[in-house]
């Protein structure tokens, strides 16, 4: 079987899948999508006074500062995840939830630390893909009035959630010289081009989701760790965050690139 061949099945195998699961796939990528905002409002109310005191530890701000700021983190992602699951507000629970990234970036200092902020501008990616999603279900209202081709904005948007999904393998990637670790970080290192640029872009992306989805079954396993152990917070937070990512990649597989990508360009050749 040629090259072309084993492509072709691939792609047609993404269809195949896409068809079957068209209905589902948007609620999936939604819920995976928002877990991780999910799983750390739920913490907040658990862990409310250790999150309080490592506030005002960290920023001497007082009490009644520290105990707004968890209030604010806990209220404004249950809220947008709600908002966002019943399909009302999405557009106001998508920029509740940017804030919630920006504030917690600074909060917790994510900004001096790299593996961390890119997987916050990752997440960032997720949210923007979700807007897109909303602004189309918006405009499918209207459907079958003639209009112009897609709005730029929506457009911009799927490219600006495509690259930013890029960052968090970047943060994957592994720099030593084992066989296993090289063939992995070329693997992942060309889907990720093929995600970014929009190039046969549902295939890839559905094989970064199941690529992923091991990667963090294998390697942030929570659940194997006794719940008092550090490790155990450490690896949870690790895990939801790829749960999101894997939710924006879903909706990429769902939406498809839109319009500022070569699958696109291609279309018109």
């Amino acid at each position: 079987m040629g090259q072309n061949d084993l492509m072709g099945t691939a792609e047609d195998f993404a269809d195949q899948f896409l068809r079957v699961t068209k209905q589902y796939l948007p609620h999936v990528a939604r819920l995976c999508l928002i877990s991780t905002f999910l799983e750390d409002g739920i913490r907040m109310w658990f862990q409310w006074s250790e999150q309080r005191d490592y506030i005002d530890t960290t920023w001497s701000c007082g009490y009644l500062l520290a105990s707004s700021f968890v209030f604010l983190n806990l209220l404004g992602q249950l809220t947008g995840c709600v908002l966002v699951l019943s399909r009302n507000f999405v557009q106001y629970a998508c920029f509740g939830l940017f804030g919630v990234i920006a504030l917690q970036t600074i909060a917790y200092s994510i900004l001096w630390d790299l593996k961390f902020l890119m997987r916050n501008l990752a997440l960032g990616g997720g949210l923007l893909l979700l807007l897109a999603e909303s602004r189309s279900e918006g405009k499918s209202m209207f459907a079958g009035v003639p209009t112009m081709r897609e709005s730029s904005p929506k457009q911009y948007m799927q490219l600006g959630g495509r690259v930013l999904l890029v960052l968090m393998f970047m943060t994957l990637l592994h720099f030593d010289a084992s066989f296993f670790s090289i063939v992995q970080n070329i693997v992942g290192t060309a889907l990720m081009i093929l995600v970014a640029i929009g190039f046969k872009t549902k295939l890839a992306a559905l094989t970064l989701v199941v690529w992923l989805f091991a990667i963090n079954v294998y390697f942030n396993a929570f659940w194997t760790i006794p719940v008092y152990k550090p490790m155990h917070d450490f690896l949870k937070y690790d895990f939801f965050q790829t749960m999101s990512v894997i939710g924006g990649l879903l909706l990429v597989v769902a939406l498809g690139p839109g319009g500022v990508s070569m699958d696109e360009k291609k279309k018109e050749w």
